[in-house]
């Protein structure tokens, strides 16, 4: 097990604090404005929920050299790799023969991939285009796909799922059980009435006072004042306790106005 995969143990049989992930959108509609992009938050809290890590993310073109290319950079980094989009039944629907070149493996017919989508169109239906979604790199495992049926699939440790948002909602829910996981993280998060230049410097002693918690700070600008939401992440309930006490006294030595914080 790699650092990256599995960052803290606290004893032989516990599951690791964090299991991470990356994720890789594909698609020149996200690219180019045509598309705004509704998946990559919505991965990154539902792995968060279950204990992985989304640490990265990345979208290329429909280009198979740079689909290959950025999934052979991420997959030994980390834990697991996601992809979404370009798994359709049209000619610029690549992502299949990237993730093949990716792993030196053929593209073929796979008979199960053929019968989940029998089960959503009839044999006219069946065309030599949809039947492309039934092309799946040697070795993989398919993905249930409740919707359509036009199964995803995990090869090693890249899974590769829709790009429409429902249909990859219904496959991340599908593989997600056979996943390894981590601690879920913890949020607390909490709203200060200041200019972040002036919490800056309190919260970078409280950051190295609590290294393992993760504090971020955004500012914001409502009603022509400016304001610093400071949201503070950890797997373990005691830190982030602690990190969370340590903030309200900072809070109340520099004098600021502040929103006590929400839970997650």
């Amino acid at each position: 097990m790699t650092v990256n995969n599995a960052e803290t143990m606290t004893h032989a049989n516990a599951k690791p604090d964090t299991v991470t992930a990356a994720l890789v959108v594909i698609g020149e509609e996200i690219l180019s404005g045509r598309t705004s992009d509704q998946n990559i938050a919505y991965i990154g809290a539902y792995l968060a929920r279950t204990g992985i890590s989304l640490r990265e993310v990345r979208v290329v073109a429909d280009q198979e050299g740079e689909i290959a290319a950025a999934v052979n950079e991420l997959r030994p980094r980390f834990a697991y790799v996601f992809t979404t989009g370009g798994i359709g039944p049209t000619h610029d629907d690549v992502t299949t023969d990237a993730i093949a070149k990716a792993f030196g493996v053929g593209v073929r017919l796979d008979e199960g991939a053929v019968q989940a989508l029998r089960k959503h169109f009839n044999e006219a239906e069946l065309t030599p285009a949809r039947l492309r979604m039934a092309r799946i790199p040697e070795g993989a495992e398919l993905i249930d796909n409740a919707i359509s049926r036009a199964p995803g699939y995990r090869i090693g440790n890249v899974i590769v799922m829709a790009g429409v948002p429902r249909i990859m909602q219904v496959m991340l829910d599908a593989v997600m059980p056979g996943l390894d996981k981590g601690r879920p993280m913890l949020t607390r998060s909490v709203r200060i009435d200041a200019p972040e230049g002036d919490v800056a410097s309190p919260l970078a002693a409280l950051q190295a006072a609590h290294p393992q918690v993760q504090i971020g700070s955004y500012p914001f600008f409502e009603q022509k004042r400016l304001g610093t939401y400071v949201v503070l992440r950890a797997t373990g309930e005691k830190d982030l306790e602690a990190a969370h006490e340590a903030l309200w006294t900072v809070i109340v030595e520099n004098g600021f106005a502040a929103v006590r914080s929400e839970t997650r």
